[in-house]
């Protein structure tokens, strides 16, 4: 590891390092039960995809991605999505009230257990509570013990909702309050 990472929004010029970081994320050993997609079915994407990728993340109103950067190379991201009542979710449920998802978690190996994760979730918990958001929620897959129990850390408690997804059973967990909690 290197010097303390820096957790801040991507930045619109950003998207070349945004597609690789999600290769790397996808391409992880535990992605399959951790993301809906594959480093195969990612590299399909051409680079108008990664652009307007990028300015969502940087810019939307709706939605932002926070990295970790170490200085030598982006470690972590987390991405958080507003979703109003009456939408329907990334996966397809509808959103019974006003929230704000967490997905697209990754840290890299050497990272994980540093704290860099509540650093990432706290950033992202922040920018959502800026815009009327009083808890995150995130799905994660039942036999993901490893990503439970760091979610558990930072404050995250399954609600005890469950549903079946394209990577299989996943339960819902909340975290009350915005930052730090």
């Amino acid at each position: 590891m290197s010097a303390r990472p820096q957790v801040r929004r991507v930045r619109l010029e950003e998207w070349r390092q945004i597609r690789d970081l999600r290769i790397e994320a996808v391409g992880d050993p535990a992605a399959g039960i951790a993301f809906l997609s594959t480093p195969e079915q990612e590299r399909t994407h051409d680079d108008a995809f990664w652009r307007d990728r990028a300015a969502g993340a940087a810019m939307g109103a709706d939605a932002a991605q926070f990295i970790a950067d170490d200085g030598a190379r982006w470690v972590g991201t987390v991405t958080v999505l507003l979703r109003e009542s009456g939408a329907l979710d990334h996966v397809g449920r509808a959103v019974a009230h006003d929230r704000a998802d967490i997905v697209g978690v990754y840290l890299a190996p050497s990272y994980r257990g540093s704290g860099l994760l509540g650093e990432l979730v706290d950033a992202a918990a922040h920018w959502a509570a800026e815009r009327g958001a009083d808890d995150l929620t995130l799905d994660v897959h039942v036999d993901n013990v490893r990503a439970q129990k760091a979610y558990r850390a930072i404050g995250f408690v399954p609600t005890g909702e469950t549903f079946t997804s394209v990577i299989g059973p996943e339960l819902v967990m909340r975290r009350a309050g915005s930052v730090g909690a």
